[in-house]
């Protein structure tokens, strides 16, 4: 009996939203390291969301 090969799915599926997380990530750790030394100075700057009142 001949088996059939099963088609392969396509590995490179989900490196998108690897990517898209792996730069969400970044940029994250960015923004709370540039808190942290804010916070270390003695002056925490304000979320841009409050800036808008």
């Amino acid at each position: 009996m001949e088996r059939k090969k099963s088609p392969q799915k396509p590995s490179n599926k989900g490196t998108g939203r690897d990517e898209r997380l792996k730069a969400a990530l970044k940029a994250n750790m960015a923004r709370r390291k540039s808190q942290a030394r804010a916070r270390a100075n003695g002056g925490a700057p304000r979320a841009r969301d409050s800036q808008e009142e």
